[in-house]
């Protein structure tokens, strides 16, 4: 069982990495949350680590950004 804590950290990473990834590629959050089908808000709050994405909106990401769901959960350099 994974800790709260360790949840908390992990939303946060994960959020980091989306927010940093898309300003490589000079998208703005609305862009992001277009293409994934959600409202900007909602995608900011995955950049916030404050809300998980659904199996479906990790897919659209990582196929949006060109990047693995092991590479944002922290399982491989990218």
């Amino acid at each position: 069982m994974v800790s709260i804590d360790k949840q908390n950290n992990l939303k946060c990473e994960v959020g980091a990495k989306l927010k940093d990834r898309r300003e490589q590629l000079k998208m703005t959050q609305r862009d992001v949350a277009q293409a994934i089908g959600v409202a900007q808000p909602v995608y900011q709050r995955f950049e916030k680590g404050v809300f998980e994405c659904s199996y479906s909106q990790l897919y659209a990401l990582c196929k949006l950004f060109d990047i693995s769901a092991d590479y944002l959960l922290g399982l491989a350099d990218y």
